[in-house]
């Protein structure tokens, strides 16, 4: 029978998030009711919210999760209920054009849940943020978008793995292919940036770079694996980026904020031949300009990081061992553990630049 669960709707553009009660359909063919244990406060959920991914309210809004399948439906072999998991938005089809040249990273055919949640006073259907809405007891997804991993790690800690840690993570290892004794620079310093960082750590970057304005999150960055940062309020980054590394500019910039300006600096601030990753998301009216004949005297790679070119099933499980060995500490993203009504303060804390990441617990 479908279920009445408490979730937090953005009702309307820039209007403020409320709990609301939410009916979850029985799990159809090929799809999933978790329930929710833990799912992070990501700066997507605060996009939507304001409008700046498109006008489909009400959302519902939270992506970044962990909990235990309850149930699944029809054909669904991968998961069972029990299995802890963690939601992943870019469940791959395996039949598109990517997948069958195994780039599966790339699925141009991801998917989502085919019934619609909706709310239980009116009926109305819910629009999920990024096909999961799990700032939620339970949601409904593809069972695609769950993958499974080890239940003795923390939720608060797994769920990171769904969205901006991931990202960052991925933006150095997957895309920018960051190589032993690589150097590394990192603009903007936030949940998405800092876990860059902690990916050219782990790939062995010799010198990692983390730009930012605010003080607090640079010492963070340190904290997390950077050997220098620069303030780039008071500091030319690009000037910065290059004394630091011999005058020549780094191997791999990675660009964690998704404005024409840094991407710029980062376009400037690399080696010859040298790779751009842009993982930080640009609003649709974003525009950028650059000499075409810079883009190619300076040859190498500008690149976009979609999830990190994550594939769910391989990274999701190999980082959760990785942190269950020490030699990552996931938990480090992990500011605040809230509840569901806490949503509102804790985008008002990300705005202030206060928290890597406030976890809602249920």
């Amino acid at each position: 029978m479908p279920q009445q669960v408490q979730g937090v709707i953005a009702p309307g553009k820039n209007e403020p998030v409320r709990v609301e009660t939410i009916t979850i359909p029985d799990p159809g063919p090929g799809e999933a009711v978790v329930k929710v244990q833990a799912c992070g406060v990501c700066h997507t959920d605060l996009h939507y919210k304001q409008g700046g991914i498109n006008d489909d309210f009400p959302f519902l809004l939270g992506h970044e999760a962990a909990g235990v399948v309850e149930a699944v439906g029809n054909g669904v072999t991968d998961v069972e209920p029990g299995d802890f998991v963690i939601l992943n938005w870019r469940a791959v089809c395996g039949r598109c054009r990517a997948c069958l040249r195994g780039r599966p990273w790339y699925c141009f055919d991801t998917h989502n849940a085919r019934q619609k949640m909706t709310l239980a006073d009116s009926g109305a259907a819910l629009s999920p943020a990024l096909g999961i809405g799990a700032f939620a007891e339970k949601t409904l997804v593809a069972a695609g978008q769950c993958t499974k991993v080890d239940p003795a790690v923390s939720p608060a800690v797994a769920g990171l793995l769904g969205c901006g840690v991931m990202a960052g993570i991925g933006a150095a290892i997957n895309t920018g292919q960051v190589g032993r004794g690589d150097s590394v620079a990192v603009i903007g310093c936030g949940g998405v940036g800092n876990a860059a960082v902690v990916g050219a750590h782990l790939a062995g970057a010799a010198r990692i770079i983390a730009v930012d304005i605010d003080d607090r999150k640079l010492e963070t960055a340190r904290k997390m694996g950077a050997t220098h940062t620069v303030n780039s309020r008071t500091s030319d980054p690009v000037e910065a980026i290059r004394e630091l590394t011999r005058g020549f500019g780094a191997d791999v910039v990675i660009e964690a904020v998704g404005r024409p300006e840094t991407y710029e600096q980062a376009f400037y601030a690399r080696d010859l031949a040298g790779t751009v990753v842009l993982v930080g998301v640009p609003t649709p009216d974003m525009k950028l300009e650059l000499p075409l004949l810079d883009v190619f005297g300076r040859g190498g790679a500008l690149k976009s990081s979609w999830y990190g070119d994550c594939l769910p099933s391989r990274d999701f499980p190999m980082l959760i061992d990785l942190h269950q060995q020490g030699r990552i500490d996931l938990g480090a993203f992990v500011t605040e553990t809230i509840g569901l009504g806490d949503v509102e303060k804790a985008f008002a804390r990300m705005h202030e630049g206060d928290v890597l990441r406030s976890v809602v617990m249920l």
